[in-house]
Order: C-alpha cells, then structure tokens, then sequence
C-alpha cells in the first residue's frame, strides 16, 4: 500500500489544483442535489420482533380507527387563583382549540371539558391534536400552528405547554456544539504547530471533507430510513478523526521538510507513511462503526453506516485533499520545530531520545500500573448498576416547552401519565370473550404499581380488547419496568386459566425492550471487537503480548466510561456541572455504540505509538530504550492528536438534545482515558516492565502472517537502496 501512497502524493503535488477542484465540484453537486430532495429523517427507534411491537401490530390490526397519527398535547394550567372550570379561561381553552386549522393532516381535535382530561383539583388539564400521518411526518406548518395557539394563550394568562409524539424540538447541526469544538481544535493545533497558518491547514480539510459525509446523509435520507441522531454523531466522530488524520499527515510532512527534503518528495513521504497510518486507522475506525450492523438492530445499523460513511469520506479527505493543499502552501508550511511542552519535556542533555514522562515510567513502572488499576477501577464500579432507557421530554432542560408540559402532566396526574402502558387481550378462542376480558381485567388490577387501569374496551368484531394502564411511577422508573414484566410473566397463567392471551405494548413498553435487547447485545458485539482487534494487532504488530495488552486496556477504557457516565447522568453526581437537566437512565443504545466507537479510536492512538516503538525496537533490539523513543517522538503528535478530539466531543455538551449531550460526554471521557491513562501510561509501562518479552512472537506464527507494513517503512527501504544505487551508477560512469 505505501508504493501506490507513495506515487499518489507525487501525482498530487503536480495536480493538486484539480484534486482541489474535484473536492469542491463533489461539494457543489451533493449541494445542488439537497436543494432539490430536501430531508426526509425517519425518527421511528423500534426493534421489529420484540414482545411490544408484536403486540403494537395487534393493535394496529385489531383497532384501525386508533391509526398511527401523531399527536401534539397542549397542557394547561389555570392562572393563580383561578381553575380551568372559570368561565373565562374555559372560554379562552375551548376558543383557543377551534383554532386549530382543520385542514388534511388533522384528524381530530378533542376537547377536554368534554373528555374530562381534567385533574381533580380542576387546575391542570390537556387537549390532543391527532394526525393523519405518522408522528415524525407531520409538517413543520402543523408544528407552528399549535406553537402559535399555545402562544397565545400564554399571553392570556394561562400557562400552555406543549407535548406528545410529535418531535417539536429538532437536532441541530452545524451549531454552537461544533464552532466551539473547531475552536478549540484550532488553538490547540495552532500551539502544536506554532503556526496560525498551518493550524488552519487540518480545519479547513476536515471541514470539507466532513460537509461531503454530512450532504451524502441527508441527500440519503430521502432514500432509506436514518435518524436525525445519526447525522449528529457522524459530525461529532468524523469531525475529530478528520483533523487528527490531516494533524498526522502534516505533521510527518514538517519532519521531512525539516531533514532536509524537497516539498514534493517530502509530500510523497509523508501520505505513503503517515498516510498508510491514516487509512489503516480510519478503516478499523469504519470497520468498527458498520460492525454495529451484527447486532441486528436496524436504527444503530443506520448510525453506525452513517457514521462509516462519513469517516470514510475524511479519509479520503486525509489523503487527497491534504497533501494537495500542503502542495499550494508550499513554502509557507515551515519544517517542524521541536515543541518544548509537548516534545521535550525537559529532555537533560544526553538525553536526546526520551523525555520527562518517559523517564518517568521507566523508572516507577510497577507503582504507576497499579495506580492506572485502582483508578481505571474506581472509575468502573458505578457500571454494575447501570440502567438503560430512552431519553424522553422528562430530561430535557427547563427552557423547552417539552419538559415544562412533562412536569405539569405530572403535578396534575401523577407520574405514571407520562408513562402509560396498553395491555392487548386476545380470546379469540375463547367461548364468551367479554366475561374473559372481565376475568382479566381484575387480575391486572391487583398489580401494585397500578394507579389507574380502564375498563376492558372490546374491537368492533368483540374478540380482542385493550386496557390502559397508568403506572404509579415514570416511564424510566425501575418500579414500571418490573410492572411491564410481572404483567408478562403473569400471561402464561391468564392464557391457560381465562383462555386470553395478555400482550403489554405502548411508548414505555417499547422502550423497555429496546433497552433490553440492547443489553443482551453488547456483550456479543465485545465479544466481536476484542476478537477483531487481538487479530488485527497481532497482524500488525507481530506480538503475542502487546495485542493482549492493547485489548485488556480497551476493556478497561470501557468499564471506566461506562462507569463514569453512570456516575454522571444516572446518579446524577456534577450533572449541574456539565449542563444536564436531570439524572435518569443511561441512553439505551450508548454503551454499544460506545464500545465501536473507542474501539476505532483506541486502535488508532495504538497504532500511531506502538508502531514507533517497534520500529526503533527492530533497529536497536532494546526494549525499553524503544518505549522511551516511542513516546518522544510520537507523544507529541498523539497527545495533541487526543486533545484535539477531547475538545470536539466536549463541546456536543453544550448540545441541547440529551441525547447528542450525553454522547458527546462519554465520548469526550472515554478517549480522555484511553489516550492518557491507557495509551500513554498504562501500556508503556507494563511494556517497559516486561522488556523483551513484550516481543515476543512465534517463529512458526511469524511464517504464515502476513507483513503490515503499514507505516511504509520496508517500502522507503528499498526506495532509498534504489536511488543510492543509481547514484553510484551515475558517479562510476
């Protein structure tokens, strides 16, 4: 691969103004082509095969008059002093909903004078808009409409909120989360550089290359079923790797340029070198990413494609775009200076080839791995109580209407309004189906977490029936994820003694079995990744020992996320801190999506520091000299590398959406850990306390393994004997 980078980067530099202008022609066209289609983003989460949605397609067959529409709730609540029975403000509600524009996409409006969707104390009540069409179809003029209605009602004194199915707060891109994250990215490659000039090179690519991935997305999404989520965690992973890929390429292109080589060979060099590095990392970064797709779980497939895509894509980037701007720069990317803080450490004299940190290591190896363990420990133990769930309006912050009505539903009727539960009975073998569902319907009201449950109401043909069930506690509640199971496992027993069959379904219910199923996969995906990584490390690095120890360092970087976003978000501890309304349980699809994530990552930043040092081991056959090399001379570039990623993941905190925040936290944390306490620290150390043995690789397995050479250095071997061997020629005739 290094002899076909190694020409590519020639033919670059004598066309970079046409690669330069193929990249912005690609640009264009995806843009034309999105002016034309537009978005179409399928929010639906669910899981085909799961116990509720077999029972929502019951429902659905069983009830068409139900439908599928969407709906918008509007809450209210009476003026101080007042209730929702004065004449005034009952005037005010029910003018207020005649409002609504009866035009194709409502179906109905309802009333809740007429409905009694009053509480008790007459202060809090709510109305439904229902559609015709699915939640995440209807218009962002329908969604106005009722914005405008609650609108004027406040201004009428009346507190209105709005809630329901319908998504009325939509993802962002291209907001504060990535200006701020870009920023940052860019002091930090400026101090690596010690250049404003070339700080800007790796934006300015990463950029570009990220707008082509995100355009690809949503010019896809009018063609197959992505989440808007996705298009957020695309730009949150690529935008990192993408400047991290340019920051490696234009880094080793300064080191040549400063031993002396011309602009041209030095570009050639560096994209078959750094760059075989790139494509190697970003590939396992992709694999890792579309490795989703085993769990068969079709909204993650759709995340994890999507964000492959646009990794991909910024490789490409990496090793195109980039060597043709450092082409046009030319002369104005000075050679590489050494940077005290990042490079030196303090390096004494004589002591040219390590630095502070690695000194360090090398001398407490013992006493600094323990500590990595106690703390990577610590960082853990918060995980084993870990409990997934769906973010819902209930954490979201204050300012969205969303939370606002969610609060009120609850001051007015209880948690568990947030969070009902529909039970779908079936006797259709049955011989009197009513006295069936009566049977039934009183052994669901001896259930304890029950707080209200509606009578039996029969379909049109009288052989199915549902019952709806409010909870006493929340849709995230532990207590209402035993009832959903305790109602299930009571089936078996209904079904023999009343010949019904009892299917629990509904928004909590759902919720609830995606978050198990995702459970169940995590470990199979794990499983999967470790296996993955050991084989592609030992390819790689030729090692029995360091793969295992690179794989036991990603387990560890994990379990201390997990623990720590537990920590966070679940338990609530600094949420105040980090911006986050409310604790609750951890994003149901975060631990997996996690786990392929900083595997990409972490394989990254242990390739980029381990090659070297087995590159310097090859040469010099000292262990531990090598470990102190390594991290000299790729530290640096690896630790500004992390940084720069830490900041890009840290700044989707200040995200609105729970989710995108939550992500952005871990992701941020996760890398925080491997980069620094795993990749820089933990693993130099065992591999200075283990010296030649970390080496260590079968004669027999060396034989049938094929050689990576993936940072090109065999390649540039024998690139170096030909020209030294054409020189003698020329200089003997």
């Amino acid at each position: 691969m290094a002899k076909y980078l190694y020409r590519l980067g020639g033919w670059i530099y004598h066309h970079r103004f046409k690669v330069i202008g193929s990249w912005f022609v690609i640009l264009l066209a995806l843009g034309v082509t999105l002016a034309s289609l537009g978005s179409s983003f399928d929010e639906n989460m669910s899981i085909p095969g799961t116990k509720s949605e077999k029972a929502m397609d019951v429902l659905n067959k069983e009830f068409p008059q139900g439908g599928n529409g969407g709906q918008i709730k509007f809450i209210f609540k009476a003026p101080k002093g007042e209730t929702l029975d004065s004449k005034e403000v009952k005037a005010k509600i029910q003018e207020a909903l005649k409002n609504v524009p009866k035009d194709k996409e409502v179906a109905a409006v309802t009333d809740p004078y007429q409905t009694n969707t009053v509480n008790q104390e007459r202060k809090i009540g709510y109305a439904d808009i229902t559609y015709k069409k699915e939640a995440e179809k209807v218009t962002e003029a329908s969604k106005h409409d009722a914005e405008k209605i609650a609108t004027s009602l406040r201004k009428e004194g009346i507190q209105t909120e709005l809630g329901g199915t319908v998504v009325l707060s939509k993802v962002e891109v291209g907001g504060i989360s990535e200006v701020v994250g870009i920023i940052f990215a860019y002091f930090i490659l400026a101090f690596t550089f010690a250049s404003l000039l070339t700080a800007g090179l790796p934006i300015i690519t990463s950029v570009i290359g990220l707008a082509i991935g995100v355009l690809c997305i949503v010019v896809g999404s009018n063609f197959t079923a992505i989440q808007s989520v996705s298009l957020s965690l695309a730009v949150m992973i690529a935008l990192a790797v993408g400047i991290d890929y340019a920051l490696f390429i234009l880094s080793r292109h300064r080191q040549h340029l400063a031993e002396g080589l011309s602009i041209k060979e030095s570009i050639s060099r560096a994209t078959a070198t750094a760059g075989g590095a790139v494509v190697f990392a970003g590939v396992t970064v992709v694999i890792a990413l579309c490795g989703l797709s085993i769990v068969n779980i079709p909204f993650l497939t759709a995340m994890g494609l999507s964000a492959g895509l646009t990794v991909f894509i910024v490789v490409l980037a990496a090793i195109t775009l980039v060597p043709a701007v450092i082409s046009v720069a030319g002369t104005r990317v000075s050679p590489s200076k050494a940077n005290r803080f990042l490079g030196k450490f303090h390096s004494k004299k004589g002591q040219k080839e390590s630095n502070a940190w690695g000194r360090m290591l090398a001398r407490y190896p013992l006493p600094i791995i323990l500590i990595c363990l106690i703390l990577g420990g610590v960082l853990s133990y918060p995980a084993l109580h870990i409990e997934l769930g769906l973010p819902d309006n209930g954490t979201k912050s204050t300012d969205t209407t969303e939370r606002r009505g969610y609060d009120l539903m609850a001051e007015g009727f209880g948690e568990g309004i947030n969070g009902p539960l529909v039970v779908v009975l079936d006797a259709s073998t049955s011989e009197n189906a009513q006295t069936a569902f009566v049977k039934t319907a009183e052994q669901l009201q001896k259930f304890k977490n029950v707080a209200f449950m509606t009578p039996p109401m029969p379909n049109q043909d009288g052989m199915f029936a549902i019952v709806n069930i409010l909870p006493k506690t929340g849709p995230n509640d532990l207590e209402t994820k035993e009832l959903v199971n305790s109602i299930r496992d009571k089936a078996a027993q209904v079904e023999k003694t009343n010949n019904v069959k009892m299917m629990v379904t509904g928004a909590t219910a759902v919720n609830i079995d995606i978050s198990d199923k995702l459970a169940d996969a995590l470990p199979k995906f794990a499983s999967v990744i470790v296996a993955f990584a050991l084989l592609l490390l030992i390819i790689v690095f030729r090692s029995i020992l360091v793969p295992l120890k690179a794989v036991l360092g990603f387990l560890l970087t994990l379990t201390a996320t997990l623990g720590f976003v537990v920590l966070i978000l679940q338990d609530g501890h600094f949420i105040h801190l980090f911006g986050i309304p409310k604790e609750g349980p951890i994003l149901n699809f975060m631990p997996v999506l996690t786990t392929g994530i900083l595997f990409g990552l972490a394989m990254d930043y242990e390739v980029f520091l381990v090659s070297r040092m087995r590159e310097d081991y090859l040469h010099s056959g000292d262990a531990k000299k090598s470990v102190l090399t390594g991290l000299k001379h790729s530290g640096p570039v690896v630790t500004a590398a992390a940084l720069i990623m830490i900041a890009v993941f840290a700044s989707f905190i200040f995200a609105k959406d729970p989710m995108i925040k939550s992500m952005g936290l871990a992701l941020a944390f996760g890398v925080l850990f491997d980069a620094f306490v795993v990749r820089m620290t933990l693993i130099p150390a065992l591999m200075t306390l283990l010296g030649r043995s970390s080496w260590y690789f079968p004669k027999w397995l060396d034989r049938i393994i094929p050689n990576m050479d993936i940072e090109g250095e065999e390649f540039l071997k024998e690139e170096q004997k030909k020209k030294a061997s054409k020189t003698k020629n020329v200089l003997q005739k």
